[in-house]
């Protein structure tokens, strides 16, 4: 019975969306010249511990669109989460609050922003998938140095 209540425990408790922000600074004359545009991603992973096992995690995504030097549009989007932790390594918690959370978070912001840039007369913004592990390998290693 007690490696039971000594076992890991995960559960997402909610997902939601926190912060959303849409911008078309050039509109209407941006729909009246060719759409050759460039595209500037920023991400960023917010984990915040709310209660003994309860962290939230907040995945924000800043994705500018420019025709040469000028804002097509900016969409900014904190997708979070509501996660229950228990009974893990400080290691484990760090991977899944870096890593685990924001890849279940992703597909959300990723549809908000595909759904804004669709409703504010633009094409869908389909974003590539992001390899959240990658990055927090990467992220770890730097903090070695």
């Amino acid at each position: 019975m007690s490696e039971q209540v000594n076992a890991p425990h995960f559960a997402i408790e909610k997902i939601y969306l926190k912060d959303v922000s849409f911008e078309s600074p050039m509109a209407p004359r941006v729909f009246t010249i060719p759409f050759d545009s460039s595209l500037d991603l920023q991400v960023n992973v917010e984990p915040e511990q709310v209660g003994e096992h309860h962290w939230q995690v907040t995945l924000r995504i800043t994705a500018t669109v420019r025709l040469a030097d000028q804002v097509a549009f900016l969409a900014e989007v904190e997708q979070a989460g509501l996660f229950a932790m228990a009974n893990f390594e400080a290691e484990a918690i760090s991977s899944l609050l870096n890593s685990y959370c924001p890849t279940l978070l992703f597909p959300y912001a990723r549809e908000t922003i595909a759904n804004l840039s669709l409703k504010a007369g633009f094409p869908p913004l389909e974003l590539q998938p992001i390899n959240f592990e990658a990055l927090h390998q990467e992220q770890m290693a730097n903090e070695r140095v």
